[in-house]
């Protein structure tokens, strides 16, 4: 039989163990933003599950030691060195397994949203009903409410590419198999015999995995940390992985978020705020402001950019990216998200030097992209020949010509260009 994995970055490895429904090492890069700014730091090894994604479909046994076994034929291929395991939802009982098997390869253990006893997950009414569909022999249905469970009321979007993630890592046979196997998976009485310094991730939105669930996770497993996350999409993991493992310092050759240098800028503001405010009144739209303030900090985080926290600057958002094309897809996802919550914004981005110190971003171009942000029109991304420059060939954007403009406080005029969708 053949296992799947792909293999992407440098440094130390971190082995990801995704729910066994759920898991397509080609179609996880697309679907995971985090996976590429986690390879900036470590050696991302992620692997299929037996059954599933692009591993041999139709097998047999789906039981915990069969998985296991995967890990170890995956992880035989790395050497000898010790290596980072991550696990989400149902793969965690496996991780644990592999854990207390091989103490001597694994450095450190991540758990994330699941449990360590099927008992503890039978018991959740989402699982009751998730149950049922698989038993209708309903894949899509049973696809679209375990992800409309898991994420549609935090971010619709996501749930629904997560949904099309299942269908096309798992057939209904399989996936009635694995669902049928899980019955049998419990790691709580391996939970003690963890040497590993462990971390257990909960994310307090989601009502599949509740934070129960990794609470006793945690409370079993000698000296664990756990950590409640408002995130799900999981953009923070690198992040919380580098410091779990390397320490609050980054590792020689890290990405460091806080270093000075060449930088995407994004500024984002609510159209007419002060006539929003007088229609609304002052309560309701601080309101809407707040909500869509997190909106746009998750849409920011999704496309591996930092908002600043430091600067004051009203109603509007102010981030930071490494990746032009990464932020033109943050400007209009960012977008959209105001035009959903009704407080439309002016979207402007500019590239150049800033100096990042406590939080804060400095510079000319901070400015000139808060300039070119004011131009725009409602809802329009307006970007500077800069940025066009460097994404042109790679955003999958068009770019119109608003031609030269002169910009309040900087002393040349510069050409901006809107951004059109394909």
């Amino acid at each position: 039989m053949n296992i799947a994995y792909s293999e992407a970055g440098e440094g130390k490895p971190v082995v990801i163990l995704a729910p066994p429904t759920a898991t397509h090492v080609e179609l996880a890069w697309d679907m995971v933003p985090f996976l590429h700014t986690l390879a900036q730091t470590f050696r991302v090894v992620w692997l299929d599950s037996r059954g599933c994604g692009l591993s041999d479909r139709k097998v047999p046994d789906f039981s915990m030691e069969a998985m296991v076994r995967d890990v170890e034929a995956v992880v035989s291929r790395m050497g000898d060195a010790s290596f980072v395991l991550a696990a989400w939802g149902q793969a965690i009982p496996i991780a644990i397994s592999y854990t207390t098997a091989h103490p001597d390869r694994v450095s450190h253990l991540i758990l994330s949203d699941g449990f360590s006893s099927f008992s503890d997950f039978m018991q959740a009414a989402p699982y009751r009903a998730l149950t049922a569909l698989l038993e209708m022999n309903d894949l899509l249905l049973f696809t679209e409410t375990t992800a409309n469970v898991l994420w549609a009321h935090t971010n619709p979007a996501f749930a629904r590419r997560f949904a099309e993630l299942i269908r096309a890592s798992v057939d209904l046979d399989a996936a009635k198999s694995v669902w049928k196997a899980m019955e049998n998976w419990d790691a709580t009485g391996l939970l003690s015999r963890v040497t590993a310094p462990t971390l257990v991730v909960s994310n307090k939105s989601s009502r599949l995995f509740t934070t129960a669930m990794a609470q006793r996770t945690a409370a079993g497993i000698p000296n664990a940390r756990l950590v409640l996350l408002d995130d799900v999409t999981y953009a923070s993991f690198p992040e919380l992985a580098q410091e779990f493992v390397f320490g609050a310092e980054p590792r020689v050759g890290a990405t460091d978020k806080l270093r000075s240098g060449m930088t995407a800028i994004l500024f984002a503001d609510i159209v007419d705020s002060t006539a929003l405010t007088e229609r609304l009144g002052d309560a309701a739209f601080r309101a809407k402001a707040r909500d869509l303030d997190a909106a746009l900090r998750t849409v920011i985080r999704e496309h591996a950019g930092t908002a600043i926290e430091g600067k004051l600057l009203g109603d509007g958002v102010l981030a930071v990216f490494t990746s032009a094309r990464q932020a033109i897809e943050a400007a209009l996802a960012c977008g959209r998200s105001g035009g959903d919550a009704g407080l439309p914004l002016h979207l402007g981005l500019h590239a150049g030097d800033v100096i990042r110190e406590e939080g804060n971003v400095y510079g000319g171009a901070v400015n000139v992209a808060a300039r070119i942000s004011g131009l725009s029109a409602t809802g329009e991304v307006l970007v500077s020949e800069t940025v066009r420059s460097l994404a042109r060939t790679s955003a999958g954007v068009t770019f119109e010509d608003r031609g030269e403009q002169a910009l309040r406080g900087v002393g040349e005029v510069m050409r901006v260009w809107v951004v059109q969708q394909a």
